[in-house]
């Protein structure tokens, strides 16, 4: 029975639901595709399960107190999060983001009561990372630092959560897990528990192929500041997604299924059809990190 206040927003996390994704099935019709829907987080994107487990983490350490200021680096979905999380709480929440990321997100984080700082927008990710670190060592005691690409509560938060999740959506019959790498927190958390419950299950890490793409989300590991939550022994493959194809088919996906999915989304999905090809079946499962509705701006959307 549901307490007399009813739920909080904070646990509405996870328990996400599992779409079947028909984009390929014409081509490929021994190949089930389906995807975790996590913009039925509240926040909107699959970074509220990391960010409320960083949080919770830090206060049962005691490393998280009323009168610090939770502060990370971020490129907008973990911002937003933090910013849900903090105001859910009774936190502070200062971000570092790059000055580039789309319109939504800033109005996202900033409604959430959150205080922005923007990075240089041509540092991506890695000039936010740098930039934090610089304010953190200008006034230690004032901020509670999660560090969301080396904090072990992000991947945990996949393990205990969207792994258990797929296993019990698809019944156990899933046989390939694709993923983005940004933090590598949702690749390596789900990765693991899979393979813990079954080895052949085959991984496949997407990053953008080039590390001037336009994949907002996705880190090109061989030219960044690698995080320190990967784990490239759970990767069976690692590859690397053009930009446009992956743009193409988030627009695809939307004009056929009705499904409106953010760029990383394509990633995936261009990873997924190029599997699809090298195998006469099997169950495939991605996530889909958010909804398309945040990057309305960047002209992801836009018709030509």
């Amino acid at each position: 029975m549901m307490p007399a206040g009813g739920r909080t927003i904070t646990e509405l996390v996870g328990n996400t639901p599992l779409l079947r994704i028909r984009l390929f099935e014409e081509q490929y019709p021994e190949v089930e595709v389906y995807a975790k829907a996590e913009w039925f987080n509240p926040g909107g994107s699959v970074k509220d399960r990391a960010a409320l487990a960083m949080v919770e983490d830090g206060e049962q350490r005691g490393l998280l107190t009323k009168d610090r200021i939770i502060v990370d680096s971020t490129s907008g979905n973990t911002g937003i999060a933090y910013a849900l999380v903090g105001a859910a709480k009774g936190y502070r929440v200062r971000l570092v983001m790059p000055s580039n990321v789309s319109e939504e997100r800033k109005q996202l984080v900033q409604a959430y009561g959150a205080e922005v700082v923007f990075s240089d927008g041509m540092e991506g990710s890695d000039g936010a990372i740098r930039l934090v670190r610089e304010l953190i060592a200008a006034d230690p005691e004032c901020y509670f630092y999660p560090d969301q690409y080396n904090n072990p509560a992000n991947a945990l938060a996949h393990y205990n959560g969207t792994g258990p999740e797929i296993l019990r959506q698809t019944m156990g019959r899933v046989t390939h897990f694709v993923a983005g790498l940004g933090t590598t927190g949702s690749f390596v958390g789900t990765a693991r528990r899979l393979k813990e419950h079954d080895s052949s299950i085959r991984t496949i890490a997407v990053e953008p192929d080039d590390p001037f793409h336009g994949l907002e989300g996705l880190k090109h590991l061989p030219s960044s500041i690698v995080p320190g939550l990967w784990r490239p022994e759970l990767a069976d493959e690692v590859w690397g997604a053009p930009t446009e194809p992956a743009y193409d088919l988030a627009r695809r996906l939307a004009r056929s299924e009705g499904i409106l999915v953010g760029h990383s989304c394509g990633a995936v999905l261009w990873a997924i059809e190029k599997l699809a090809a090298t195998i006469e079946r099997g169950v495939v499962v991605t996530i889909f990190p958010d909804s398309g509705d945040r990057y309305l701006s960047t002209g992801l959307y836009r018709r030509a």
